[in-house]
């Protein structure tokens, strides 16, 4: 499988953000994407997802079949904001999600087990720490199999030893064929080619 972005530009609110970007990521291989806010990273990583309209150019997915025959079809999105029902129990979100995208390697209690939550499904996700949401997030990758992460900031609210349990979950995910942009200010302990964006792209 095989991810090709050509001359990619993106906008926000109407004024363009970035422009020419390009890169071809294959399976087990990570593109790190940094750059100052407001440089475009959320934007790229959107844009690639399909949540935002491309400004130009073109973005690819080879080898997907007929499983994944897009990139939105392919790829798990991790924003910033959790994509979790506060209402509902942590096990409740992560079995919607999986249920909606599809059966992963993981189910729902060993997904939790993975990003240190064993044994607080039952609790609602409001009643959750800033890092324990990041963290069930983090699950939703694991209990649903998309061959493509997009993750946006996916430390953000992490302590250390959860980031570290994270970076090894990403260099495993990768180990298998997995393919992962990631746009960060903080190091993920993630190797793989870095795309710096610019001010103004």
């Amino acid at each position: 499988m095989r991810l090709i972005a050509e001359n990619l530009g993106g906008e926000r609110g109407g004024e363009p953000v970035f422009s020419g970007i390009g890169f071809a990521l294959e399976a087990g291989q990570a593109l790190v994407v940094t750059g100052p806010n407001g440089s475009g990273k959320s934007t790229l990583l959107r844009v690639v997802a399909g949540l935002l309209p491309k400004m130009q150019g073109r973005l690819l997915l080879e080898g997907g079949g007929d499983e994944f025959p897009s990139i939105a079809s392919a790829c798990h999105y991790l924003g910033h904001q959790n994509a979790m029902k506060t209402a509902l129990s942590v096990a409740e979100n992560l079995r919607f999600w999986r249920a909606f995208q599809g059966e992963g390697r993981l189910d729902v209690e060993e997904a939790l087990e993975t990003v240190g939550l064993g044994g607080i499904g039952h609790l609602p996700f409001g009643y959750l720490s800033t890092g324990q949401r990041r963290r069930a997030a983090i699950a939703k990758l694991l209990v649903s199999h998309r061959p493509l992460w997009l993750l946006d900031e996916p430390t953000a609210g992490l302590d250390k030893a959860s980031e570290g349990r994270f970076a090894g979950l990403m260099r495993g995910y990768c180990a298998e064929g997995g393919m992962i942009v990631a746009a960060t200010h903080l190091p993920l302990g993630l190797e793989g080619a870095e795309l710096r964006m610019g001010e103004t792209g």
